[in-house]
């Protein structure tokens, strides 16, 4: 890997949060050095590609990727960490609500967790969210009833800003929805993971693709998915002899 950090960022129908969103990412990041901002397109239809082609040409850091189809927010940031120079990675939603002002505290967090070995994630905690009564009132549920079956001990593992290596998320099984599980899937793995109170913002432009009753279901299905991964998770403990 050539830099320290990639930030990645799945869009799908967002041009209108677009400029602001990169514009806050730099300001936030410049002053630590070597970095990277990777946008993954996800099928848009409203602009945002020839959006994100204008801004390629005025900020050098950014990278975009896109995918002909809608594959969905799991396979867009996938496609990020994949293509990602940095062996770490952070990873935003790009509808504007996640703080990039954040992401030097989680990494600071991560340094202390993992060390250069980076073995361990550091996720967002939104103790104060910005969002409507019904979607705070039905996510607090749906983390309840997740962290009492999977015990990953995260208060908000629904948010979209985390940091982790780009190696370890390579090591973590791949499936469509997987980023709702990242954190029961990181200590599968056998590391680590801290949540960190992060900013939360209201969203300025835009709409949510997520429906209520669209999570619900689908949320359920892939919660008893990875509790079967976890019970058949092994983690060894691997010891080399000597010459």
């Amino acid at each position: 890997m050539s830099m320290r950090l990639s930030v990645v960022v799945p869009v799908h129908n967002e041009i209108d949060n677009l400029e602001s969103l990169i514009g806050e990412i730099t300001r936030a990041l410049t002053p630590l050095g070597d970095y990277e901002i990777v946008y993954v397109d996800d099928g848009s239809t409203d602009g945002t590609l020839e959006k994100l082609r204008a801004l390629k040409t005025s900020v050098p850091v950014l990278r975009v990727l896109r995918h002909v189809r809608c594959c969905g927010q799991s396979t867009a940031l996938r496609t990020g960490i994949l293509a990602a120079r940095g062996a770490w990675i952070a990873t935003l939603d790009g509808d504007g609500q996640n703080d990039p002002a954040d992401i030097p505290r989680l990494l600071e967090a991560l340094d202390r967790l993992g060390g250069e070995t980076g073995r361990g994630m550091v996720a967002g905690y939104r103790r104060k969210r910005k969002d409507t009564g019904w979607r705070r009132f039905s996510s607090r549920i749906a983390n309840a009833v997740r962290g009492g079956l999977l015990r990953d001990n995260t208060p908000d593992t629904g948010c979209g800003l985390k940091v982790f290596s780009r190696a370890l998320f390579l090591e973590l099984p791949y499936f469509d929805h997987m980023h709702r599980f990242l954190p029961a899937l990181t200590q599968r793995a056998g590391a680590p993971v801290v949540s960190v109170e992060v900013n939360h913002r209201p969203r300025l432009s835009g709409v949510s693709k997520y429906g209520t009753w669209h999570r619900l279901w689908v949320g359920i299905v892939d919660l008893f998915g990875v509790m079967w991964l976890q019970r058949r998770a092994r983690v060894p403990q691997v010891e080399e002899l000597g010459a």
